[in-house]
């Protein structure tokens, strides 16, 4: 008698309650289950054990989940791999897309919804192994085809739910993605018109707050304008829907009691969030066009589905990044008890690379990226003792070591935050030289980041502006005198070019005097 396969399954999470969790879960639904804390150990697993589907997070120790979905890839193409983050991205997104992930779930994840991906994923893989096979063995050339198209069908199908991952992912607030899921609705489903309505406990009827029609011919998705706006769905059907939160499809004309004659199909899918109505999408099509599918209405569903993580990925977001900002300058206000000077130091600083960089063409996003660099560009000093930091008299060769360490334990307070990457990059290395004679890696010309190359200008040019206890402040033409000189040695020569013409312009004085 043949044994049967059991399918085998892979978790890797550095959570230990997720492995425990999945591994008994799936285990009493028949699977056999291995799990791994990162992508080291997961590939030493896969030199062992013959796997089916792997389930991995992002970010792990050793290896993190992209780096094992890029070695699974080159060690076996078959085997299908799904991400699994509570912090989704748009780069991260496209990276996995690249190393053939078939899917990206975001965290917490019902073992329901992991279960319906895990079936999913592995039709499809039997059907991509069973398409290679096919093709060796195949007597029947209208056989190759016809699992080709479905394949194509496949493939297409998931290109489409990447497409509502990514395109939700991107979203900077809730009103941008109320506007993508209404037009998304009419790209992908073909309708004519699609509306969003909020719908709560403090909105007792629906209101629409996005909504959007295709043309004649369907090919242009319009916005419509809400202020005259009026609905081709009663408010009666948008309420059943909200009290029992189920998808709806209508592709019959007969079932259509109470709607325009015209219309000739209509879907309506509730949006949840922590099991809550929070609004309804419903989707119309006129008479003449195609009626809706339970594929359409899949679609559906899953837009409002991702459009609900999507916000409440951004309400999560925003409050995170709040506490960091706060937590951090705590750290900032903290060094100031220290040291008066390195606070205002920090705050003078950062204003002028402010002037350098706007006056250099640099981008809204970069001064955003500057002004944070240059307000911590010296938090690491909370890590140097007071007896150094607040020495009055000349450093020694060995306190002056450890001075410059400051530059990298700012660089890792800010980098374990996971959020400023180009900023704690710039904080790494605003005391590199363009020569490359520079701490604390050597970098040499291009190689340093350019917005650290303009924060270095506006430090010494502060530092040398600046009364200290061991010396006095130096007077304009010996810090341009000095400046100029460091030219293609200290600094860019391109930065120090634009600071002489900004000096000349008094932008400098009124950003420093601003602050007094």
């Amino acid at each position: 008698m043949a044994t049967v396969h059991k399918e085998t399954i892979l978790f890797v999470d550095d959570e230990e309650s997720i492995l425990d969790v999945a591994s008994e879960y799936f285990s009493i639904k028949g699977y056999q289950v291995f799990t791994a804390s990162n992508g080291a150990e997961a590939l030493s697993v896969l030199e062992k054990e013959q796997i089916d589907c792997c389930f991995t997070d992002i970010n792990m120790p050793v290896m993190d989940g992209l780096e094992l979905a890029e070695n699974i890839n080159k060690l076996d193409n078959t085997i299908p791999v799904v991400i699994m983050t509570g912090f989704p991205s748009l780069e991260n997104t496209i990276r996995t897309l690249k190393n053939g992930v078939v899917d990206f779930l975001i965290k917490p994840i019902n073992l329901n919804q992991l279960e319906l991906c895990l079936k999913r994923v592995l039709n499809q893989q039997h059907l991509y192994v069973e398409n290679i096979l096919l093709k060796k063995e195949i007597e029947s050339k209208a056989r190759i085809e016809s699992l080709n198209l479905e394949l194509l069908q496949k493939i297409e199908d998931l290109q489409t739910l990447n497409h509502i991952m990514n395109d939700f992912s991107a979203a900077a607030n809730s009103a941008e993605v109320f506007s993508r899921l209404v037009q998304m609705a009419n790209e992908i489903t073909h309708a004519n018109e699609s509306v969003f309505y909020i719908i709560n406990e403090a909105i007792t009827m629906p209101f629409a707050v996005a909504a959007a029609s295709a043309d004649i011919a369907g090919a242009v998705i319009l916005p419509i304008d809400l202020v005259n706006f009026s609905s081709r769905i009663p408010n009666s059907m948008i309420m059943d829907v909200a009290g029992d939160p189920s998808p709806l499809l209508v592709s019959e004309s007969n079932l259509l009691h109470g709607f325009s004659e015209t219309i000739e199909s209509v879907m309506i899918a509730p949006l949840t969030i922590r099991n809550k109505i929070f609004g309804i999408l419903s989707t119309i099509n006129l008479k003449g066009h195609n009626r809706f599918t339970e594929k359409n209405l899949y679609y559906l569903s899953f837009m409002t589905q991702h459009a609900a993580y999507a916000i409440e990925n951004l309400a999560l977001y925003e409050n995170i990044y709040q506490n960091l900002f706060s937590t951090i300058y705590a750290f900032v206000k903290a060094i100031g008890a220290k040291d008066s000077y390195t606070e205002q130091h920090s705050n003078r600083v950062t204003a002028v690379a402010k002037v350098l960089a706007h006056e250099m063409g640099c981008s809204a996003e970069e001064l955003n990226i500057l002004n944070t660099a240059g307000l911590l560009h010296d938090i690491g000093k909370i890590g140097i003792r007071d007896e150094i930091l607040l020495k009055p008299g000349k450093l020694t060769d060995e306190e002056y070591g450890i001075i410059k360490t400051h530059s990298i334990i700012g660089s890792n307070i800010v980098g374990q935050l996971g959020l400023w990457e180009r900023e704690h990059q710039i904080i790494r290395c605003h005391h590199e030289r363009y020569d490359g004679a520079g701490y604390p890696d050597g970098l040499k010309g291009t190689d340093i980041p350019f917005l650290a190359r303009i924060l270095s200008v506006a430090d010494v040019y502060d530092a040398l502006a600046s009364d200290r206890t061991y010396r006095n402040k130096m007077d304009d033409a010996q810090i341009l005198e000095i400046i100029q000189r460091g030219k293609g040695s200290f600094f860019d020569p391109d930065v120090v070019d634009t600071f002489m013409n900004v000096y000349g312009t008094g932008k400098i004085h009124e950003a420093v005097q601003c602050l007094a």
